[in-house]
């Protein structure tokens, strides 16, 4: 193994660990409901705080720590969401867990950005974004076997176990990075002025509303996969857990399958599983409740939603090339603000009517993500004719 594909997989462990974190609690909002005697709105808090504290905070966070040694950044991280699930595990005051959900998000879009650039840095330059594949590829392995595997064990157990299973992951983790990533890559300290002039960039300001609105898109539904199943499609607590083992199968598939076409064409890569967020909600709307049906559903919904965040990054990073570690803290920032907005949509219809009205949010975001890729698309596509006129005029 190339010590940049080592580097990328070590990165990748982390990941797994961070997202078994942040989306583990999906599966298990029902039972946590239910303990705490709160609506199902009201514990998808503990999501949507998280991913507001990413939103708000990530990239003057990655700039801070942007001159640090990447493998002291990437195990103070992780150690932190060890502490975090290991507190969480003991069923504190909601207002305590709600605190300690809360904490690791700080540094979570830290360690994404550090993980990536430890990895590219590593590879050469055609091998980019395969490299930020196999880092964000940890989402999709996430969910193929700690979160639904997290959520089996709840359903058999208590929703306490979930945590415990979250801990697990992060200390294999962290004696991995400890191990294997190097020690004393320390990059040179960005400059808030250099990175922060790409936000005069149309066309990263349109990719940056792109990954937002997609984000929203995808959660305003995904937020309640386990409440929306049990609701709308008769499923039981315990078919949830596989039927995220499913989601997550089909999604590592396709976010490989994302990883080949990128190197091909971003924009149609991104406009392809973009398609989903208007496919996926007009299914659940307009299909029926049979077992089957809800089967072929969750794999084309997983094989759409998988590569989101991936997608996400290198649409934005392709509008900036040269700020790879800020462009990828944005993309994180945006992303998790994509979260809070959608699952906070998800919440107020749920509270204002019924959740099998959720898909519809799903569908309006959809649609606006879409039409920032169009734009953006239409804005370069003037960019290079002005270049053409101003280059025939000059000879």
């Amino acid at each position: 193994m190339k010590l940049n594909k080592k580097i990328a997989y070590v990165g990748c462990l982390g990941m797994i660990g961070i997202i078994t974190t942040e989306f583990g609690i999906i599966g298990i909002l029902p039972q946590i409901a239910v303990y705490y005697g709160i609506t199902i709105d009201k514990a998808a808090y503990l999501l949507s705080a998280f991913a507001l504290v990413i939103a708000l905070t990530g990239p003057f966070m990655t700039l801070l720590f942007s001159g640090f040694d990447r493998k002291k950044i990437m195990l103070a991280t992780i150690f932190i969401f060890l502490l975090s699930t290991v507190v969480s595990a003991f069923s504190p005051p909601f207002w305590l867990l709600m605190i300690v959900r809360m904490l690791p998000a700080f540094l979570q879009p830290v360690y994404i950005a550090t993980a990536i650039a430890a990895a590219v840095a590593s590879g050469e330059k055609s091998q980019e974004n395969q490299l930020m594949g196999i880092v964000l590829g940890g989402i999709a392995l996430a969910m193929v076997t700690t979160v639904p595997f997290a959520t089996y064990l709840a359903s058999i157990f208590t929703w306490q176990i979930s945590f415990f299973v979250q801990a697990i992951v992060s200390a294999l983790a962290l004696f991995t990075i400890f191990r294997i990533m190097p020690a004393g890559e320390i990059p040179e300290k960005k400059s808030y002025g250099s990175q922060i002039k790409i936000l005069k960039d149309k066309s990263f300001v349109l990719s940056t509303a792109m990954n937002f609105f997609m984000i929203a898109s995808w959660f305003s539904t995904y937020s309640y996969f386990a409440d929306y199943l049990i609701k709308n499609r008769k499923v039981d607590m315990a078919a949830i857990s596989y039927l995220l083992l499913l989601f997550g199968i089909v999604g590592v598939f396709s976010n490989w399958l994302s990883g080949k076409m990128l190197t091909k064409s971003i924009t149609k890569t991104v406009a392809f599983f973009l398609s989903g967020t208007v496919i996926i909600p007009v299914i659940l709307i307009y299909s029926g409740d049979s077992i089957w049906i809800t089967i072929m559903l969750v794999a084309i919904w997983g094989f759409f939603y998988a590569p989101c965040f991936l997608n996400a990054s290198a649409y934005m990073i392709s509008a900036a090339p040269k700020s790879l570690e800020f462009a990828n803290s944005l993309a994180t920032s945006f992303g998790n603000l994509g979260v809070f907005l959608g699952t906070a949509a998800g919440g107020w219809i749920i509270s204002q009517s019924t959740i099998s009205n959720v898909p519809w949010a799903g569908m309006g975001f959809g649609i606006l993500s879409l039409l920032m890729v169009a734009c953006r698309s239409i804005l370069e596509s003037k960019n290079k004719k002005l270049i053409l006129i101003n280059t025939v005029s000059n000879t």
